[in-house]
């Protein structure tokens, strides 16, 4: 299991992934759920992943390997609906090449995958799509301006408190953002540190596009949790009990 999150803003776009897979209690790695497609001055694409490790590291590869032989690619797509397209006929590709092998449904293996797409090219605004394990996707909207992907239960309700298109910037998403990662972290063990995340304010085209990668370590992490922690313990023991029940 994994967890990415990403958001798209009025300010601009945030993308979060941690880095634990899991194959059972006792089989616990860590591989990056994070690509990056960058051409500078050009285009900004960022491409989170959760699901069957196979899948996506085979839908990753394909889509790094192309870039130099296939045309179109995500380095030459004309926008980012097109982009989304091509991750898509790669999942497609990927799994029905996997479950040709011999490894379908029947034999109880799970391909599914599922990738989340954002970014921005020259000549059009940033977008963001969620692209399900079948291929097909949906675009992120004013109403709708942020998706999850993998264990999304623990961090959600954060997100749904604090996150508004219009009128929240990127610093405050980002703290929004690692709140509802540590929520999940400490809910479910299948979600771990550290975690990467990358923001791109709209219509920069900032140098360079690199990934900001938050450990165990990090002591603006470890303040964040601790004052979210005591905070909520204060928030609750400050409200009223219930007037019915007689002790």
């Amino acid at each position: 299991m994994t967890y990415c999150v990403a958001m798209r803003l009025r300010a601009g776009l945030l993308f979060a992934s941690d880095t634990r897979t899991n194959a059972g209690v006792d089989h616990i790695a860590q591989f990056r759920k994070m690509t990056l497609f960058h051409i500078p001055h050009q285009r900004e694409i960022v491409l989170l992943n959760a699901g069957n490790l196979a899948t996506t590291q085979s839908v990753v590869s394909l889509l790094q390997q192309r870039l130099l032989h296939e045309v179109p690619n995500m380095l030459n797509v004309p926008s980012l609906y097109d982009a989304a397209v091509l991750v898509g006929q790669t999942l497609r590709e990927v799994v029905a090449r996997d479950s040709d092998a011999g490894h379908g449904p029947s034999q109880g293996v799970d391909f599914g995958a599922n990738f989340l797409l954002g970014g921005q090219i020259m000549g059009e605004g940033p977008r963001l799509f969620h692209i399900y394990p079948q291929g097909n996707f949906i675009e992120a909207t004013e109403d709708t301006p942020y998706f999850q992907i993998g264990e999304s239960k623990y961090g959600k309700p954060i997100i749904d408190r604090v996150i508004r298109y219009d009128s929240t910037e990127l610093p405050e998403a980002a703290k929004c953002t690692l709140v509802s990662f540590d929520s999940t972290i400490r809910s479910n063990l299948s979600v771990g540190l550290p975690i990467d995340m990358v923001l791109l304010r709209a219509n920069r085209f900032e140098e360079p596009m690199k990934a900001h990668r938050v450990t165990a370590e990090s002591a603006y992490f470890q303040q964040l949790r601790k004052g979210w922690s005591e905070g909520l313990r204060k928030v609750f023991e400050s409200l009223p009990d219930e007037p019915w029940f007689e002790t």
